[in-house]
């Protein structure tokens, strides 16, 4: 908690951040890539390409001070944060790197208004988040017993298909150690070098069961469009990588685990390549408890578009509870397997509102749509869950 003295500073810069943040951000970044070039190899340069990366950090500075007593609703968000700086690999020096040029750009962007007792305020409140992050992830690292930025390299067992833009990479391990033990819905990030001396990192849902003898991660080619440029690792691992191939990738990691574990009815609904944490879900299921009551929806964009149909499927055959429920935006009317549009709450199946957990994984205009139609149907906002990255994973401090 911040001092007495420093606490006025910070609930001062509340209104200050809504309007300069973005502005603070975006000079930090390039004060700091400029003095450091090296830890571009830690940040998604995509995003930074397209901005989405500094209104992450404006939303999340903009947080901190509305919220910098409010410990309660700041734990989910640094916890989410934690699991992320893990799996790039962040380490405790990063923090003054950070910390240094994060004050320069507010000073650089407010200019006389960044008094020294508001910069001191500033420097003290970053002192405690920082602290508070690197205890987290020292410890988040002693649990997985693996070091900042560890790499394990993973044959490539197989390379399959899943639908006109996502493919799937099967991963096996070729150091005679055991699989890293994870949970549904957690992630690992995959390391490229690239020909220019670029390294990037992505970080992708493993889509298979924790119980499956192999790793296994889906990809969406990710198409350049008007406002963000092609996704860097996802076209060069669409485009280069096969059977028989390795893979460098992280100790699995994310704060998005869902009940897959449990005898207590669930409902996962996901769109696009959010099924991919769904499937992981569901897959284990039906190796642990076939027999549970599970609702699964996905919205696609059409039949081309539907991944991980296969798996689905599978698990129809073996899970006599399961009740699947597909929306295709581009169907003209409902079919018998397949509604036509996009999802609702209303055409799923019922269950139990008040005691089911629901999930939801998926761009972020459907999970804010169907979070709201959910509340609206008498969904307990304690049974909504779902995994969301960037700016939007700050809605509920707004």
């Amino acid at each position: 908690m911040v001092s007495p003295a420093a606490r006025p500073y910070i609930d001062a810069s509340v209104p200050v951040l809504r309007e300069h943040g973005l502005a603070i951000t975006r000079t930090f970044y390039r004060n700091m890539f400029a003095a450091h070039p090296e830890l571009t190899n830690l940040f998604n340069m995509g995003n930074q390409a397209s901005g989405v990366q500094q209104q992450s950090l404006a939303a999340a500075v903009f947080a901190y001070a509305a919220n910098i007593d409010n410990a309660q609703a700041l734990q989910p968000v640094v916890q989410r944060i934690v699991h992320k700086h893990a799996s790039v690999g962040i380490r405790a020096e990063h923090y003054p790197i950070v910390g240094r040029h994060l004050l320069g750009a507010i000073q650089e962007t407010l200019g006389d208004a960044a008094t020294p007792a508001l910069l001191a305020a500033w420097e003290e409140a970053y002192g405690e988040l920082a602290s508070a992050l690197i205890a987290a992830e020292k410890e988040l690292y002693r649990q997985a017993a693996t070091e900042a930025g560890e790499l394990r390299a993973m044959r490539v067992a197989a390379v399959t298909r899943q639908s006109e833009d996502v493919m799937s990479y099967t991963l096996e391990a070729i150091d005679g150690k055991a699989l890293p033990a994870f949970k549904p819905g957690q992630y690992v990030s995959v390391a490229v070098d690239f020909a220019d001396g670029r390294r990037q990192l992505r970080q992708y849902s493993l889509s298979d069961s924790p119980l499956a003898p192999h790793l296994r991660i889906s990809v969406k080619r990710e198409a350049a469009n008007s406002q963000i440029p092609a996704g860097a690792v996802s076209n060069w691992l669409h485009d280069h990588v096969k059977a028989g191939d390795l893979l460098r990738v992280t100790h699995p990691f994310g704060d998005f685990t869902p009940d897959a574990d449990s005898d207590e009815p669930v409902v996962l609904l996901s769109a696009g390549i959010g099924i991919t944490p769904m499937v992981a879900v569901l897959n284990h299921i039906v190796r642990a408890n076939p027999r549970r009551h599970v609702i699964f929806g996905h919205a696609a964009r059409d039949e081309a578009h539907h991944a991980h149909q296969a798996d689905i499927a599978a698990a129809k055959a073996a899970m006599p509870n399961l009740q699947v429920i597909s929306f295709h935006e581009s169907l003209a009317a409902d079919t018998d397997e397949i509604l036509a549009g996009r999802m609702e709450v209303a055409r799923l199946p019922s269950w139990p509102r008040m005691e089911t957990n629901v999930y939801l994984c998926g761009p972020l205009g459907f999970m804010r749509e169907q979070w709201s139609a959910l509340l609206a149907a008498g969904v307990p906002v304690v049974r909504l869950h779902r995994e969301v990255f960037g700016p939007e994973m700050l809605d509920h401090l707004s």
